[in-house]
């Protein structure tokens, strides 16, 4: 079973060699990595090129964000299951690859996630972890919702339900996952395994401006895909985050 990771990067000379490296760190032998890059100005490219022979593609022009780029990388792919890693996180062992075909194909499932650590961007010290659980709707009803850079999916899904939808903003991610968790009930199953390290910071919350804008796009994502009492999953989702300092 081939499997298709996408990363999307801009201007990412710091932490991009870790996240390459932890893609060619995999003892999985059917990964096919392609690298979006937005166009960098950095020396980020001269760094994807020390593992150009192991980049099955690689694309650099502007874009239309990080979005933009992941529906550029689906569109681009050929294995039978997508996967994202940003440019910043890791795979968090040479094994999750393996471990994710296994669990999906035991399962006969249309999607795997696991768990993920966020951790400090230069000392590498967990900040808190996201330990998820089986899916079930109600769940998403009252705020949880899987750790999107763990989450590989089918490639069919995406020719069947869409990619991302560039009118949710930041909140793309919990769209699509929405969409097809939620709305499709496509069977995702729950690897109790630590897939990624991610780094924390990102877009949405590089402000209070960009954290309203997240709520507000997250709100939009749930009514889109008929949530009810979606401003009480709102604040279930937000309130979700506090369990996550506990575990450290």
């Amino acid at each position: 079973m081939k499997v298709s990771i996408i990363t999307v990067v801009y201007n990412g000379e710091k932490y991009i060699d870790d996240c390459l490296s932890s893609v060619m760190a995999q003892d999985y032998g059917n990964i096919e990595y392609i690298v979006i890059d937005g166009g960098s100005t950095d020396q980020t490219l001269t760094i994807i090129d020390r593992y150009r022979d192991r980049i099955a593609q690689l694309v650099s022009e502007k874009d239309k964000g990080m979005y933009d780029a992941l529906n550029k990388g689906i569109s681009l792919a050929t294995g039978e299951v997508l996967g994202i890693l940003n440019a910043d996180d890791m795979l968090a062992s040479p094994q999750v690859i393996s471990k994710m075909v296994e669990r999906l194909v035991v399962a006969d499932a249309d999607g795997v996630y696991g768990n993920l650590n966020y951790i400090h961007p230069e000392t590498g010290k967990i900040i808190r972890k996201w330990i998820s659980k089986p899916f079930t709707k109600r769940a998403i009803e009252l705020g949880w919702m899987p750790a999107h850079p763990t989450l590989y999916l089918k490639r069919e899904l995406f020719e069947r339900y869409g990619n991302y939808s560039l009118n949710f903003g930041t909140a793309a991610d919990y769209e699509l996952m929405l969409r097809f968790l939620y709305r499709y009930q496509v069977k995702a199953v729950f690897l109790d395994e630590l897939m990624v390290n991610m780094r924390v910071g990102g877009m949405s919350n590089a402000s209070m401006k960009h954290r309203y804008h997240a709520l507000v796009n997250d709100y939009r994502a749930l009514k889109a895909n008929q949530v009810p009492i979606s401003l009480l999953t709102l604040a279930f989702k937000k309130l979700s985050k506090i369990s996550q300092f506990l575990l450290i």
